[in-house]
């Protein structure tokens, strides 16, 4: 990677998480799932925002996760195809639901079937590689072949780079306005000779300032332009980094950060499931694939105390 474009370390959230995961903006948030799910709820506050913050699988953020009506969706923002979405989800939606039954809304001893939300998992796609409008992926793919599982995830990846799902983009503006500024950024990048990080940030600004006056989502952009710059150029460089692994054939280097990702992932899914203080050590030790002696290990390390 050039040495003068390096990940900024301290925004680290996605710009789509930023835009439809805000408490700040719940209404840009329902007006997405109102056009996901064709229908008409009107109050942003109906939304019960759920998203578990850092929690990270395979090295990655989860971005949005929301309640509303009988419904919990998942949404996952990537600009880079990946076909393990289904395993992230289906691990995140286990936190999340997890959370959801310690309310007590679920009451898991009862002797009467009980009523929770109807999971929807969604992935935004806005890479550069075309796909298709919509691609259903599926955590059974993942298994053996020809193998039968009791347990199936399945994730639609809806292509919103701009000029796609044109139908879906209409029913929802601020979804039109983010598709079109990144459109426009990749646009501006394409006229600098040397692309460095200035050029991505004025890139970034230029394309903040050429939004429509009457956009939705520009007043925000304006307000935390610094913060969009470096959500941007973090992503940018995650994208860089990813095709200069695939020119070169670097697969293994690559590999090798997979499993780094893999077992920072699993740490950090370990230290949530030790915070809740009711998981006993031998369920995490088998969720996690690790020793008793591994999960005792990183307790200590953290402080924490287990049975």
């Amino acid at each position: 990677m050039n040495s003068e474009t390096k990940p900024n370390k301290e925004y680290k959230d996605r710009l789509f998480k930023f835009i439809f995961g805000n408490p700040e903006n719940k209404e840009w948030t329902l007006s997405l799932y109102n056009a996901i799910n064709n229908t008409s709820y009107t109050n942003a506050d109906d939304i019960e925002l759920t998203t578990i913050e850092d929690a990270v699988y395979m090295g990655m953020k989860n971005d949005v996760s929301f309640l509303i009506g009988d419904t919990m969706s998942f949404y996952e923002q990537q600009s880079t195809f990946n076909p393990n979405v289904p395993m992230r989800l289906f691990i995140y939606a286990g936190m999340v639901y997890s959370s959801y039954v310690e309310t007590g809304k679920y009451r898991r001893f009862s002797s009467k079937q009980q009523t929770a939300p109807t999971p929807k998992c969604i992935c935004f796609y806005n890479g550069t590689p075309n796909k298709d409008d919509r691609v259903i992926l599926k955590l059974s793919d993942s298994f053996a072949p020809n193998s039968k599982s009791d347990i199936e995830v399945t994730v639609t990846m809806i292509n919103i780079n701009y000029g796609r799902n044109k139908e879906l983009m209409e029913a929802c503006k601020p979804l039109k306005e983010y598709a079109w500024f990144v459109d426009r950024v990749r646009k501006n990048q394409k006229q600098y000779k040397i692309k460095n990080e200035e050029s991505l940030k004025k890139s970034i600004s230029e394309a903040i300032d050429a939004l429509d006056d009457n956009s939705l989502i520009k007043p925000f952009l304006v307000k935390n332009r610094a913060e969009v710059e470096n959500m941007c150029i973090t992503e940018y460089d995650e994208e860089k980094a990813f095709a200069e692994l695939k020119e070169e054939g670097r697969e293994e280097g690559r590999e090798e950060g997979r499993e780094e990702g893999r077992e920072e992932g699993k740490i950090e899914m370990i230290l949530k499931m030790l915070s809740t203080g009711t998981i006993p050590k031998e369920d995490i030790a088998k969720f996690a694939g690790f020793t008793i002696d591994k999960i005792n290990q990183i307790a200590d390390q953290n402080n924490f105390s287990i049975a």
